[in-house]
């Protein structure tokens, strides 16, 4: 078995695991696919060198991580904070990518209004932070059709259907 890359899940937020049974699982599952995805074109990126960190956590730790690094009083679904930016990769050794902050009450709310499993929709968003952490950006519209077009790449080999796909039964 080839060694895959490190994945580290910390629970802040014990409401995860009451709605999602086996979320600490899931998360490093989806993780390891987002990677061996986005990685396997980048052998800069050896997949067993790599570690990232995913923090299930609630609305007010994302809401305080969200105003002390980006300036914005509220909480969001996900924050990336990619720790190599354009630092050169080590020559050996562990690669830290960085963490991944997820939210829950955000997260859930956002599943329930879209009318999706949360499963899918929390499998969305650490693919969408794993990317960011990888240099992957959505700060223009090039930028976020390169980055959806992965996203819906790394979703389907995980049997998640098309996040950004309209559902004739919302069109207006």
């Amino acid at each position: 078995m080839t060694p895959g890359p490190d994945i580290a899940v910390t629970l802040s937020c014990p409401a995860w695991i009451g709605a999602l049974p086996g979320v600490e699982d899931l998360c490093r599952r989806v993780a390891a696919v987002g990677l061996g995805a986005a990685c396997g074109n980048r052998p800069e990126l050896p997949a067993e060198r790599l570690e990232i960190s995913l923090v299930l956590a609630d609305d007010a730790m994302v809401q305080d991580l969200n105003r002390r690094y980006r300036g914005q009083d509220k909480p969001t679904n996900v924050l990336s904070f990619a720790a190599l930016d354009d630092q050169p990769l080590p020559p050996d050794g562990p690669i830290l990518l960085g963490d991944v902050v997820l939210a829950y009450e955000t997260t859930v709310g956002e599943a329930a209004a879209d009318g999706k499993p949360l499963t899918h929709h929390l499998s969305h968003l650490v693919v969408h932070g794993v990317l960011h952490l990888l240099g992957h950006d959505h700060t223009d519209d090039a930028e976020a059709e390169e980055m959806e077009a992965v996203e819906r790449t790394i979703l389907a080999a995980l049997g998640i259907p098309d996040p950004y796909a309209l559902d004739p039964a919302k069109a207006v």
